[in-house]
């Protein structure tokens, strides 16, 4: 893991195309702007863990499972 020091406006630069700025910093939280190409996705770490916990989750169904809830979503 690289750890970096980084003062209010200050940038990283992450590749070609992945900009890091210091945007703003309030006792303990940092507020962070991101730049990058507009097909890279981004995401918080929990969040990123739970869209994998679903992901785990869908793809651990049987198919009777699966077409029960096939049915219930064509009821809607």
């Amino acid at each position: 893991m690289l750890v970096l020091t980084r003062k209010l406006g200050e940038v990283l630069r992450i590749g070609q195309g992945i900009t890091v700025r210091v945007v703003d910093i309030k006792g303990k939280q940092v507020k962070i702007g991101i730049e990058a190409p507009g097909d890279l996705v981004i995401y918080r770490q929990e969040v990123y863990e739970k869209i994998q916990n679903e992901n785990r989750l869908s793809s651990s169904l049987s198919m009777d499972e699966f077409g029960i809830l096939k049915e219930a979503f064509k009821k809607k």
